[in-house]
């Protein structure tokens, strides 16, 4: 079997960044993994319509920033029950469970925080749209999850997903699924290719996004790799 590189850590330092931007040693670095690990998972499962395209955290001493990169930012924005102010005293709460081992999530997070700061932290969001959507692996992602859990054939969900990325611009697109296709008893894998797709090319410009599709025969996996072009680094 061929070994896979994500192609987002492959070029941390070259042409990407870290998601998360925070220095940490010992317990205190492992509990901050399950912090972010936590708001993301949150985040996403409370605004599942509101096209989540990146989250990225910076904290700053006890200070947490969080900036949000979505398709729809109205959904996260709105005065209904689920805005971001009610969100935010929610997730203070939470995180202050993990931080003192009360989190029914991470149950063992208190043993990490022995000796450390459990104050509540201080959470700020910044939300920014993403104009053209399509340009966003984690948008046609989501896409296409929604297409294949509505029994939408996987060829036409993905030749929909790949038309939708090529006439956003975008230089190259592949999309992978995986899984029980149309509900047939040996899993395999497809994949539709538009364009250049130079993954071992370090200054390439890329997006990618692996997501789950649940459906009736069982999980499918969905890979998208976006390619945008050379990085002048």
């Amino acid at each position: 079997m061929g070994q896979k590189v994500h192609p987002l850590g492959f070029r941390l330092g070259i042409t990407e960044q870290h998601r998360s931007k925070w220095f940490a040693t010992g317990n205190l670095y492992v509990r901050n993994v399950l912090e972010d690990h936590f708001i993301r998972k949150v985040l996403r499962e409370t605004f599942p319509d509101a096209g989540i395209v990146s989250i990225e955290i910076e904290r700053k001493m006890d200070q947490i920033e969080i900036g949000i990169c979505s398709a729809r930012p109205r959904i996260l924005l709105s005065a209904s029950g689920k805005n971001l102010e009610t969100i935010r005293k929610n997730l203070t709460k939470q995180l202050q469970n993990i931080r003192t081992g009360s989190s029914l999530d991470y149950p063992l997070s208190g043993r990490f925080s022995l000796g450390l700061n459990i104050e509540p932290p201080t959470l700020s969001f910044h939300v920014a749209k993403l104009e053209n959507p399509n340009i966003s692996a984690s948008f046609l992602a989501s896409f296409l999850v929604e297409q294949l859990e509505k029994r939408v054939p996987f060829r036409r969900a993905m030749k929909t997903a790949l038309q939708r990325g090529e006439r956003a611009g975008v230089k190259g697109i592949k999309i992978q699924v995986s899984g029980r296709l149309n509900g047939a008893e040996i899993a395999r894998s497809e994949w539709v290719r538009k364009g250049q797709v130079p993954l071992q090319t370090l200054r390439a410009n890329f997006q990618y996004s692996s997501q789950t599709a649940k459906t009736i025969y069982g999980l499918l996996g969905i890979k998208i790799w976006i390619f945008e072009g050379l990085s002048d680094s």
